[in-house]
């Protein structure tokens, strides 16, 4: 991960900003680190629709949390890109069983995703004239999903400075820690108010439940997006008070 350079003349940021807890813990970090933070979300007809609802209230909660975080914060922007769920055949776009294929990848990947969010994400920046992007993908604590990868990102960054003559950054906050310690960071970044907004506002499950609530937060409890939420949330709390 690239260090973030907010010395620079340029140093405004873009965070993906989905409205789950990587995101949000994500957007935190930037904005502890930025002079300027815009978001951007992708409506891609995802089955859990219900995180981008979650977007407005999450980013009053962040500017109500910092003043510094609410003088930062810039302007958000939602993206459709109807084409990619379209053409994906996936538990995330198509109301189907999650399951695991012969090479124990889950069908919630949608082939290609991040790949386009950062093309998409690069495409604003160069408008808006910003130099860093924000992102929680993650290769230690995840579902398997190759374009998570660290590889993976630093090849679209390179391919994104070639194909646009210009540098953008991308900083990936949560590649090498897992959920317990994304839980922590959020702590170190906003306190227990940041912990709390995270457990109340972001969504993460893939269904879409928002009906039971746990410890954790809202969700079905039962899809892998949920019960990396959950060990991680059990590990954390483990490791704070020494259970």
């Amino acid at each position: 991960m690239p260090d973030a350079n907010a010395t620079a003349e340029n140093a405004g940021a873009l965070a993906l900003f989905s409205g789950g807890q990587d995101s949000t813990t994500c957007l935190a970090w930037a904005l502890a680190r930025f002079p300027h933070v815009e978001t951007i979300g992708f409506d891609y007809g995802q089955r859990h629709r219900v995180e981008l609802d979650r977007r407005a209230g999450l980013r009053e909660g962040l500017a109500r949390i910092s003043p510094l975080w609410k003088e930062r914060l810039g302007e958000d922007h939602t993206i459709s890109i109807e084409a990619l769920g379209a053409i994906s055949e996936t538990a995330l776009t198509r109301d189907v069983e999650i399951a695991f294929n012969a090479t124990g990848l889950p069908n919630t990947f949608v082939p290609g995703r991040n790949i386009v969010f950062l093309t998409f994400a690069a495409a604003l920046c160069y408008r808006r004239g910003l130099s860093h992007i924000v992102a929680g993908m993650c290769e230690t604590d995840y579902s398997g999903y190759p374009d998570c990868r660290n590889e993976t990102i630093r090849a679209v960054e390179a391919a994104l400075a070639l194909g646009m003559d210009r540098t953008f950054a991308i900083h990936t906050p949560l590649m090498w820690i897992d959920k317990a310690a994304t839980w922590a960071l959020a702590e170190e970044l906003g306190g227990e108010a940041l912990v709390q907004l995270i457990r109340d506002e972001t969504h993460t499950c893939y269904l879409g439940e928002r009906g039971a609530r746990f410890d954790w937060g809202y969700g079905c409890g039962e899809c892998p997006a949920c019960r990396l939420r959950a060990a991680g949330w059990e590990r954390y709390v483990a490791g704070r008070f020494g259970g």
